[in-house]
């Protein structure tokens, strides 16, 4: 039996090697001995209690998820020593878990949260409904409901919104859960830091011990391979040890250029939800939730011209209501009209497209430059001298409109979403290598958009 033990307990060593350094499990878990295996606890025998002591506080998510790999079930990890309780011990001990507890504070006060996203003022509207719902339910059920969220959308629309609110409805229910919220440049800033000064191991710490990780625009990971592999082990320690993961990217994950595959299928195990661009009742519902902050009204319809004229994201409409509310309370009677508020907002209404871009406008120019039908753009067939031209329509459908994947595919003869990010992940490459594509690509964008 002693044999068979061992043999279980290297495979669980060799498991630890792809997310722990063998340093670290030489000096740690090759002293370890593995004693038995018996209703769902692995018993382990440890030289004293110091070893005992570092691999709960440092490794036993990992610990956790290697067991469960190897023998197929979760285990709970049970330790017995055999220590000579000899005083320098007692003081080693003692003075790691003063380190340990200080260090924990330190996260625990780390949590990069602002209290005034909550669910309760995020507007919710069909463009956002099931993002939203996805949200809530991993707040109410952390690491149960969807493991990992990935939120994704364009820049705006309230990803960061729904990461945050879910942090804090998390830390309302339960104030000792360790929360995160992180930007990825913040996280790939924190890991150069911690090379540049040889802290790996405070940075391993800070991002390996929370029990819910929030982490944004995971898209700026592209073509920096040392933190993605750094990002790769957090998210595999996480993930093992039953934390939350909720990620947020400008598209879903496989859209996402320069990332290693290994990451992308790890993004893709949970639920991905897109939030699309709102509508102009939800916009005219934003700015009216967003105005019971002021000590101020504004007219219904200066509401609605705000609504209506601002539409790329939620941030512009904040923006503009943002200003007008600056002017009107330095004003001494206190109120706006239309006419001024037309001038304050002029140069934010320019930015705006004066006339939405269709997917039908998209299909009709890209058959008239490459020469097609517009019957065969939206047909079955996939010769190449129609297949490519209509992805070509399917990229530019999806940088130049705010329809989701699934609309798109469906106004190309009814194909999934899988078609479009195909397509648009396709032509995204073919693009930096063929200047002439590229050039006629731009060519037919600047038609669309200067025709509005």
């Amino acid at each position: 039996m002693t044999t068979e033990l061992n043999l279980v307990w290297n495979s669980i060593c060799l498991e630890l090697q792809k997310v722990i350094s063998k340093e670290a499990i030489e000096k740690w878990f090759i002293p370890i001995e593995l004693v038995d295996i018996e209703n769902d606890h692995l018993l382990l025998k440890a030289p004293d209690a110091i070893y005992q002591y570092w691999i709960e506080e440092n490794y036993l998510n990992q610990l956790i998820g290697a067991s469960c790999r190897i023998l197929g079930k979760n285990l709970k990890i049970v330790f017995y020593t055999e220590s000579n309780g000899g005083e320098e011990n007692k003081d080693l001990e003692k003075k790691i878990r003063q380190s340990n507890k200080e260090e924990k504070i330190a996260i625990f006060e780390s949590k990069g949260l602002n209290a005034k996203f909550s669910f309760e003022n995020f507007v919710v509207g069909p463009n956002s409904e099931f993002a939203a719902a996805a949200a809530k339910a991993v707040a109410e059920s952390p690491a149960k409901a969807y493991n990992p969220l990935f939120l994704y959308g364009k820049v705006g629309l309230g990803k960061t919104h729904l990461m945050q609110a879910i942090g804090n409805y998390i830390l309302a229910k339960n104030k000792k859960v360790l929360v995160q919220y992180v930007t990825t440049e913040q996280f790939t800033n924190d890991f150069i830091e911690a090379v540049q000064k040889g802290s790996l191991i405070q940075f391993r710490k800070k991002y390996r011990q929370i029990d819910v990780l929030l982490i944004d625009d995971i898209q700026f990971l592209a073509g920096k391979e040392r933190s993605q592999e750094e990002f790769f082990h957090t998210f595999n320690c996480l993930f093992d040890g039953s934390k939350q993961i909720v990620l947020s990217g400008d598209e879903a994950p496989s859209a996402l250029q320069n990332l290693e595959k290994r990451l992308i299928s790890r993004f893709e195990w949970g639920l991905i939800a897109e939030i699309l661009p709102p509508g102009i009742e939800v916009r005219l519902a934003i700015l009216k939730n967003k105005l019971k902050n002021y000590p101020i009204s504004l007219d219904e319809k200066i509401l609605e011209y705000i609504a209506e004229k601002v539409k790329t994201n939620v941030r512009q409409l904040e923006g503009a209501l943002n200003r007008l509310c600056a002017y009107v309370s330095i004003r001494q009677d206190k109120t706006i009209t239309l006419e001024e508020t037309q001038t304050l907002l002029k140069d934010l209404v320019s930015l705006q497209p004066s006339k939405t871009i269709t997917i039908e406008m998209i299909q009709k120019m890209v058959c008239e430059a490459y020469d097609i039908r517009f019957s065969d753009m939206v047909s079955k067939r996939r010769i190449s001298a129609i297949a490519f031209p209509r992805m070509v329509a399917m990229f530019l459908a999806r940088k130049l409109t705010n329809f989701s994947l699934s609309q798109i595919g469906e106004s190309f003869g009814g194909r999934d979403h899988g078609t479009v990010l195909h397509a648009q992940r396709t032509i995204s490459e073919k693009m930096s290598k063929d200047p002439d594509l590229a050039q006629l690509i731009n060519k037919i964008t600047e038609k669309l958009t200067s025709s509005q």
